[in-house]
């Protein structure tokens, strides 16, 4: 491979950054659009023809298109820099233009409620509707379920100085939050990102001081944190209240297209897994010397997966590795390396966390992460491209069949880091780094069932306490607290009690209950992965198949379909969180 950048290259889309001429210029011409979407709706009733119809649909999709390219290129210039203040302004236009959009939407979705039955379903057979009648069925149904389009539209205006307002705020408190910690000698000022990731290094003593320093950088931010929490969730409670919704997961499992059974039976499945992981979770903290382990050891690097990793050869790895499964997914992520699509340099200013996200007009996506040299950012680094492969895999579908939900989301993203760390632990060169390899991937586990099941149940338990009122901080830290112990059963000596504060998930408007999915996403795609291993380079096309089939039936016809697998069932999930257990097996077996 040739020399790449850890930088990624956002001058192809709209040069100039958060002063782009081109950008302004594409804001204005989408908010044109959004105007003329609006006057054809409004020139338009219930007794329109299908050739009305099929043009409103193209319109619909155009304005999607450019919004989500606008949307895309403004996140990127807001994690890339959380001091960028045009950025931050840029935000705030973006937030404006989407409930424009989100208004003429309402009229829209009115419009498809009002269409009788009858001519409804003749609508859908036409040849250029065919392929979305899934897409356009579900937004008519939710459609049903919502307030009066005046009621909905006064919703979504008094959502921008409201409700998103409350998530821009904590995204600026975010932004400029930092701690000071002596590393080799020298004091350095760290941002939150930063010093997350030190939570990996091998020295204990400085994994409990910066974890300290960040407990009390977030006590310090409690109370602004806290009033945003708090009337996050009571907007969203209202709104629920308003239209009739009086179960806080039927908005979460209606965007992830899925059934409350499946919910069930994915958190039996973990359930019954746990026991197992707890067991890793002492022989790891035996291994590291510690009487048991707190929250900021449960990353703690064994053996030699604490070696640095340089970027350029973590690169070629993941190429490396996924040539073995798939040529074409291979040559894809090289390319996406070559176009420097990454954004991977460890510095300050960068907001925490990793994604990818997709420009629909141009067709490309960009990965946004702190690469740490370790072997967790390997495999983040997979993961995040495994995102940019699915959006690759569906660039030229129809916008509609393009909006995947986020549970099967995490399907190309966590497939692809299950091939790079199992193929780092068979290349291990000795069996230290193998049992610490192999010691990352349980971790893993430890996070999708124990860490987000605890944010999946402090979510629901704050819920039902916001309904009778403001959480206080105290409050926040005891319902995180007690969540974290029930869903580690109890196996840590020191918990998180500020991860309420810390974890942006908790204050992103746009999806609810940023939690279970990964989960699902995680068991299913080993799920998928089992197979791929079964059949070998052969799966590959019905892989491909599978990912293009996502944005197109709900996860259980999904599963069906390309698996022959019943997701309201546990067998599905108890086999896959068997994968999970086998390596606990494998690494007690290795560490006797």
């Amino acid at each position: 491979m040739t020399r790449i950048s850890q930088n990624w290259d956002l001058e192809s889309i709209f040069p100039g950054g958060s002063t782009s001429l081109e950008l302004q210029n594409e804001l204005d011409k989408v908010r044109t659009k959004i105007g003329s979407l609006q006057r054809q709706v409004q020139g338009l009733d219930p007794s329109l023809t299908v050739q009305e119809f099929v043009k409103l649909v193209e319109q619909m999709q155009e304005v999607m298109m450019a919004l989500g390219q606008c949307s895309a290129f403004i996140g990127c210039l807001n994690a890339q820099n959380v001091q960028d203040e045009k950025a931050r302004l840029l935000q705030g236009d973006l937030s404006q233009l989407s409930a424009y959009q989100a208004t003429v939407m309402t009229t829209v979705d009115q419009l498809f409620v009002n269409i009788p039955q009858g001519i409804w379903e003749g609508f859908l057979q036409h040849d250029e509707l065919k392929d979305l009648s899934f897409s356009l069925n579900e937004r008519r149904k939710v459609a049903q379920t919502k307030m009066s389009p005046e009621l909905e539209m006064l919703a979504t205006d008094l959502a921008i100085d409201g409700y998103h307002a409350w998530s821009r705020l904590y995204n600026t408190v975010v932004g400029g939050m930092g701690i000071e910690v002596e590393i080799d000698g020298e004091l350095r000022r760290l941002s939150v990102g930063q010093a997350t990731n030190l939570l990996a290094n091998p020295d204990t003593r400085l994994r409990s001081t910066v974890f300290t320093k960040l407990e009390e950088a977030w006590a310090q931010e409690g109370e602004v944190c806290a009033s945003a929490l708090n009337h996050l969730a009571g907007f969203r409670l209202n709104l629920y209240k308003n239209r009739g919704w009086d179960d806080i997961l039927a908005e979460p499992l209606q965007i992830n297209r899925m059934e409350r059974a499946t919910l069930e039976a994915m958190w039996e499945a973990v359930e019954g897994g746990k026991p197992h992981l707890v067991k890793f979770l002492e022989r790891k903290g035996e291994l590291l010397g510690l009487d048991q382990l707190a929250w900021y050891d449960l990353n703690a690097p064994l053996g030699g997966a604490s070696k640095e990793i340089p970027f350029e050869e973590a690169a070629s790895f993941v190429v490396e590795q996924l040539q073995k499964f798939s040529p074409e997914i291979a040559q894809f992520t090289q390319s996406a390396f070559e176009r420097s699509w990454v954004e991977a340099e460890n510095r300050g200013g960068k907001r925490p966390g990793a994604f990818c996200t997709s420009f629909p007009l141009s067709q490309e996506s960009r990965v946004f992460m702190t690469y740490s040299g370790t072997i967790q950012s390997l495999g983040t680094l997979a993961h995040e491209l495994g995102h940019a492969y699915h959006g690759y895999v569906l660039k030229d579908s129809p916008y509609l069949l393009r909006r995947y939900a986020m549970n099967v989301a995490e399907t190309a993203s966590t497939f692809g880091e299950l091939l790079v760390v199992d193929g780092a632990m068979q290349q291990a060169s000795t069996p230290e780094e193998k049992l610490g390899i192999l010691e990352d991937k349980i971790g893993r586990s430890v996070a999708f069932f124990m860490d987000i099941h605890s944010r999946f149940l402090f979510e629901t338990r704050f819920y039902e306490a916001r309904k009778k009122g403001l959480v206080s901080v105290n409050e926040l830290n005891e319902l995180m607290t007690k969540a974290q112990e029930d869903a580690f059963l109890g196996s840590l000596k020191v918990y998180h009690p500020y991860f309420w504060a810390s974890k942006l998930h908790f204050y992103i408007t746009g999806t609810p209950f940023y939690n279970f999915p990964y989960t699902f996403g995680y068991l299913f795609s080993a799920g998928v992965y089992a197979r791929a291993k079964e059949e070998g380079q052969g799966f590959a096309k019905n892989y491909r198949n599978l990912l293009a089939d996502t944005a197109r039936m709900p996860v259980e016809a999904l599963a069906q379909k390309h698996l022959g697998a019943d997701l309201t069932k546990p067998e599905f999930w108890e086999a896959a969180v068997k994968l999970a257990t086998d390596d606990v097996e494998e690494f007690l077996r290795l560490t006797k």
